[in-house]
């Protein structure tokens, strides 16, 4: 029971961290974009980067658990920025390997959420019955 108890300490206290991190990253960028005076698509990218992963962190807390769709969610995000940040340069064949990433992931976050969705009207009509 203490090993238990102490990989669940340390977990917490990764999770601090990073969510300690997140913030500072988030800081960070936020400072570069004010000296840029300027602010990119790809910046807006990497700030929703860091929310998704603070989000994750709160869901953590707040339920035991991680939803699924959120690292679903930091995936296709981190794909987007990727494909932004390559710009022209980038052969065709990456361009497409990456989309296509894009493209599997969206479908499984549809294929979650249609299955959640499934799970709740089976639930409440057991608990209509």
């Amino acid at each position: 029971m203490k090993v238990y108890e102490s990989i669940v300490a340390v977990e917490k206290a990764i999770l601090i961290l990073i969510a300690g991190f997140t913030v500072w990253a988030v800081g960070q960028e936020m400072y570069n974009v004010l000296l840029a005076q300027s602010v990119k698509l790809t910046d807006l990218l990497l700030l929703f980067i860091y929310a998704e992963v603070l989000g994750m962190v709160a869901s953590f807390y707040k339920n035991q658990q991680i939803p699924i769709a959120i690292p679903i969610f930091i995936a296709i995000t981190a794909l987007s920025r990727l494909i932004i940040l390559q710009g022209k340069e980038t052969s065709a064949l990456n361009l497409i390997y990456e989309s296509g990433a894009v493209l599997l992931l969206a479908l499984s976050a549809v294929v979650l959420a249609w299955s959640r969705s499934r799970e709740k009207k089976a639930a409440e009509e057991d608990k209509a019955s």
